[in-house]
């Protein structure tokens, strides 16, 4: 997550002096940007999920490997008054996930290396309906939180695969619901409105399903499997 926030606070840094500073005077860009009902734009960003596991016994976690994802998408913006906007942000998202078992999972069985780790790569079409509640703008800046639900569609989710662990298939859910809570920061710039911000997601819904076997060593001690993870996200408008 270092790299990430290293990132954004350098686009601030960066941004903001390409307003500000070569003139003592406080330019107003864009000032009527946001008097507009509706308002367009698109977001390109990077994920990092996670899982969170809920065992039916006390034995060693599943530890999740995480890396880092990709996010794209679209964004259509309702203004409300000053300070709420309803925003719908259709995407597409990226990640890639690997779950490592110990080998506890597998006493008095016979396996294999590659059986300690399953690669779960996951590609979502992505929905969320949010509202972004604002501050009074200050200059070119103005900061804001948002939050709402949203629904995924996961195309690699292998929901309906008639194979499973057994033959290397972890299989997730293929509809999936969250909530996100946010915040981010709007820079008025000359041409456009640019806006880092950081959003935590967080499913609502059991993703795993089970193998055939109930005494499968994968899923067996598995109660509940949810997706967390946070975006960064810049958008421009």
């Amino acid at each position: 997550m270092k790299p990430f926030l290293s990132l954004l606070f350098i686009c601030l840094c960066f941004l903001q002096g390409e307003a500000q500073l070569f003139t003592k005077e406080r330019l107003i860009n864009n000032e009527n940007f946001d008097k507009a009902k509706l308002s367009y734009g698109y977001f390109l960003g990077f994920n990092n999920y996670d899982f969170n596991i809920d065992y039916k016994a006390d034995v060693e976690d599943i530890q999740v490997i995480k890396s880092t994802g990709f996010n794209v998408g679209l964004i259509g913006n309702i203004r409300i008054n000053d300070y709420f906007d309803i925003r719908l942000e259709p995407g597409l998202v990226m990640s890639n996930r690997t779950l490592s078992y110990s080998g506890t999972y597998f006493e008095g069985l016979i396996y294999e290396e590659k059986d300690l780790e399953r690669e779960l790569r996951s590609t979502y079409i992505h929905i969320p309906l949010l509202i972004k509640i604002s501050t009074k703008r200050v200059d070119n800046i103005k900061p804001f939180v948002v939050g709402g639900i949203s629904t995924a569609l996961n195309l690699s989710s292998d929901q309906d695969n008639p194979d499973d662990n057994s033959q290397g298939i972890f299989r997730l859910t293929k509809n999936n619901v969250f909530y996100e809570l946010g915040i981010g920061v709007d820079i008025y710039l000359t041409w456009f409105k640019f806006t880092p911000s950081l959003r935590g997601v967080f499913s609502m819904k059991d993703e795993h399903i089970e193998d055939f076997d109930p005494n499968s060593p994968w899923t067996r001690n598995i109660d509940q499997m949810q997706t967390r993870g946070f975006f960064i996200n810049f958008t421009f408008q």
